[in-house]
């Protein structure tokens, strides 16, 4: 008799653990989902800031004096450079800064938002993302 009241106690008791498990997994697979594609959003802003980076350094005038030609770069040749890049860049990248800090180097700072893909509802503003480029100009 003993053994027959044990069997019915556990009965069913195997389903809820798996249903245990198979909750775990889906968390698990959401929360990696969502980091993939945060990990790929970032990646791709720094991209686009360091092609704007790359493209405000050929924002430089060319300039000649008793040391022989320098190429200087000025903080509205680079802007002018990278706004005429993401431009024509799709994406919602937005120029933060862009600008030179010695004369001789580009930094450009972009913007953006980033939504996850399967978790929207819960944050409907997205996550703010930012990178920084930095690029210089030589003269051969």
């Amino acid at each position: 008799m003993r053994t027959t009241l044990r069997q019915a106690d556990e009965e069913g008791s195997v389903l809820l653990l798996a249903l245990g498990y198979a909750l775990l997994a889906i968390a698990v697979i959401l929360v990696c989902v969502c980091a993939t594609d945060l990990y790929i959003a970032q990646k791709r802003l720094d991209a686009v800031a360091d092609s704007a980076a790359l493209a405000g350094a050929d924002g430089f005038t060319l300039s000649i004096d008793d040391r022989g030609p320098r190429a200087e770069l000025t903080d509205d040749g680079v802007r002018e450079q990278v706004e005429a890049l993401l431009a024509v860049l799709p994406g919602e990248a937005t120029l933060v800064s862009a600008g030179t800090p010695d004369g001789v180097s580009a930094r450009v700072t972009v913007a953006g938002v980033w939504h996850p893909p399967l978790l929207s509802p819960f944050v409907p503003e997205g996550v703010p993302l930012e990178a920084t480029g930095t690029s210089r100009t030589a003269l051969h």
